[in-house]
């Protein structure tokens, strides 16, 4: 059972765990044949469902990693990051072909750029133990990636009581399947970032873009980076700007603002609250290098 301090209902967060190598301090981007040196570089644990994860468990709500790792170096050096404190890894599968999926991202100013490399299934064997987990009673999908391998994912959730959210995540292989919206059906939280949300509805002005998504899904929280956020549920409509904050690294940063608005809709506080929370989370994310380092910072000042 979850300690009692843990705020219920629990979450679920699935998705594959990446190992973040992350390159700051660059003035531009290589080119072929060319070499460029980088002030400073961090291997971190992320990928959405992990980070979201991290920043739930920060905000004191009960959630656990559905995911799955390997055994080779790379997934033994990020293992003591997933440790945060307060995120459950009993649905955590331990595999040969798991492996962490591996992105390499590199930091400019407030913008970033990624190379990533897949690794194995993302479905993790402890799949239904975590959907019969009693204490659960909502379910976030890091990145329809994962969704598109696991089809029948958001049905099972809706039959067993959970609520569900989804960031799509940039993937260039699935962000322009036309079937991307069908295959969300059923999700209640949408969590697109501008450029996924141009992509799939092929409007770049995020107001048009929110009349398509919100045909399709009964909230959308639609995220800017710098120019804040926009948020569409039923006849609510809304636009909060970005905190000024020192930015490190925005990498995770769309990770911790989903945990924000998740945490505050479950908690029952309405959708602009929510979407102010997410900014919160969101704002904090970005000043340390890797998605959920910052709260690995909270906790030494706090031992």
């Amino acid at each position: 059972m979850i300690p009692q301090q843990f705020k219920r209902p629990a979450v679920l967060s699935i998705g594959r765990i990446y190992c973040d190598l992350i390159f700051t301090g660059l003035q531009s981007l290589p080119r072929p044949g060319r070499e460029v040196f980088a002030e400073n570089m961090k291997m971190a644990a992320g990928g959405g469902a992990f980070i979201s994860a991290a920043h739930l468990a920060h905000a004191g709500r009960a959630v656990a990693l559905v995911a799955r790792l390997g055994f080779d170096g790379l997934s033994r050096g990020i293992e003591p990051d997933l440790k945060i404190g307060g995120l459950d890894l009993r649905f955590l599968e331990r595999a040969d072909d798991a492996g962490p999926q591996v992105t390499v991202a590199s930091v400019i100013g407030n913008d970033r750029a990624f190379l990533s490399r897949r690794a194995g299934s993302a479905l993790p064997a402890t799949l239904s133990a975590a959907l019969q987990w009693q204490d659960a009673g909502h379910l976030h999908i890091a990145e329809f990636a994962t969704l598109h391998e696991i089809p029948y994912l958001v049905q099972q959730a809706k039959s067993v009581g959970l609520s569900v959210s989804l960031d799509p995540s940039w993937d260039e292989t699935l962000i322009y399947d036309p079937g991307l919206l069908a295959a969300c059906e059923g999700v209640d939280i949408f969590l697109p970032n501008r450029e996924e949300a141009q992509a799939i509805t092929g409007h770049d002005d995020p107001v048009a873009a929110l009349d398509v998504l919100a045909k399709h899904f009964p909230i959308v929280a639609l995220k800017g980076g710098g120019e804040g956020a926009w948020l569409r549920a039923a006849d609510r409509h809304a636009h909060l700007p970005a905190k000024n904050v020192p930015v490190i690294d925005t990498t995770g940063a769309g990770d911790a603002f989903n945990a924000g608005f998740i945490d505050a809709w479950l908690e029952g506080h309405d959708v602009h609250r929510a979407l102010a929370a997410g900014i919160d989370y969101g704002s904090l994310a970005v000043q340390a290098a890797g998605g959920a380092a910052v709260l690995r910072s909270a906790e030494r000042i706090a031992g």
